[in-house]
C-alpha cells in the first residue's frame, strides 16, 4: 500500500474521530518501542498506524482498551487517620508558659517569677499600643 487514505481504514473502523484516537494511540505505542505488524517503508509512526490499521494486522480492541486505560486516573489514596500532633505543648498556654497556678515547668522554674494575668494584659497592651 503506497499511501494511506482514511477511506481504506473507514472500513474498518466508520466513525472518524474513532479512527483518529485508535490510530494516535497505535502511534504512541509504536513510540514506546511494541512490534511493528507491517514494514515501516521509511513512513512515520502515525502514517504506520494507519496502515496497520487498514491492513486489519492490530487488534482494534486491543487498542480500544489502551485508550481507556491511558485516561484513567489512579484512585486518591485514602486518608491516613493519625493523631493530630499538638503545636503548642498541652502544659502551655498560647504564651509559652505554664498556667499561673502550676510551678513546675521549663518556663516558670528558669525566671523564678509567676506571670498572672494583669502581667499578661499589660503586656499585651503595651505590644498592641506599640504598633498603632
Amino acid at each position: 500500500m503506497a499511501r494511506v487514505t482514511v477511506e481504506d481504514c473507514i472500513l474498518q473502523v466508520p466513525n472518524r474521530f474513532e479512527l483518529v484516537l485508535k490510530a494516535a494511540q497505535r502511534a504512541r505505542n509504536i513510540s514506546r518501542g511494541e512490534e511493528l505488524t507491517l514494514d515501516r517503508d521509511n513512513d512515520k509512526n502515525p502514517v504506520v498506524a494507519l496502515r496497520e490499521i487498514a491492513d486489519q494486522t492490530v487488534d482494534l480492541e486491543a487498542l480500544e482498551q489502551d485508550i481507556v486505560k491511558s485516561l484513567l486516573r489512579a484512585p486518591e489514596p485514602e486518608p491516613v487517620e493519625e493523631e493530630v500532633i499538638d503545636l503548642i505543648a498541652t502544659d502551655e498556654n498560647i504564651f509559652g508558659v505554664m498556667d499561673v497556678n502550676e510551678n513546675e515547668g521549663p518556663d516558670s522554674a528558669a525566671s523564678g517569677d509567676d506571670l498572672n494575668t494583669d502581667d499578661i494584659e499589660a503586656a499585651i497592651a503595651a505590644e498592641l499600643g506599640g504598633r498603632r
